[in-house]
C-alpha cells in the first residue's frame, strides 16, 4: 500500500465559519490555521496547500485572558531609523478587531508561500454578518 499524496488540482475546499464570540482570540485562530492549512482533513500533505475556507465571525467579541489588553503590543516598523511603532491591544481590539484576529492566525501559518496562499482563504468580520451564505459554509462550534 503507497502513501496517498494529495494534488493541488483534485482538491474540493470546503467553507467553515467560526464564531468568535466569548472565546480566547489564540483559541479560534488556532482552530481556523489549522483549518486553512489542511490538517483537518485525513488526506493531509505537508508540501500541498490543501487547507479549506475559514470565516470568522465577532471578531469584536473575542476574549484577551489575563492582562493581555494591557501588557500585549503589536509593534510594526517602518524600515527608517527610530520607525518602530507599537500598538497596545487594547486599541487594537477597539478600532481594529478583523486585523488583531489576521495577526493571530498568521503567527500560526508557516511563513513561506503555503501559509501566504492560505490567508487568502481567511475572512475575518468584525460583527456576524458576512457575505459568504452563497457558499453554505458549516458552522463550527
Amino acid at each position: 500500500m503507497s502513501t496517498f499524496m494529495a494534488k493541488a488540482g483534485e482538491l474540493e475546499r470546503k467553507w467553515y465559519v467560526i464564531d468568535a464570540a466569548n472565546r480566547p482570540l489564540g483559541r479560534v485562530a488556532a482552530q481556523a490555521a489549522s483549518i486553512l492549512r489542511g490538517k483537518h482533513l485525513p488526506t493531509f500533505t505537508p508540501h500541498v496547500d490543501c487547507g479549506d475556507h475559514v470565516i470568522i465571525i465577532n471578531a469584536e467579541q473575542a476574549v484577551l485572558t489575563g492582562k493581555k489588553l494591557d501588557q500585549k503590543y503589536y509593534y510594526r516598523h517602518s524600515g527608517h531609523v527610530g520607525g518602530l511603532k507599537e500598538t497596545q491591544y487594547r486599541i487594537l481590539m477597539a478600532e481594529k478587531p478583523e486585523k488583531a484576529m489576521e495577526l493571530a492566525v498568521w503567527g500560526m501559518l508557516p511563513h513561506n508561500t503555503i501559509g501566504r496562499n492560505s490567508m487568502k482563504r481567511l475572512r475575518v468580520y468584525k460583527d456576524a454578518n458576512h457575505k459568504q451564505q452563497a457558499q453554505k459554509p458549516i458552522v463550527l462550534e
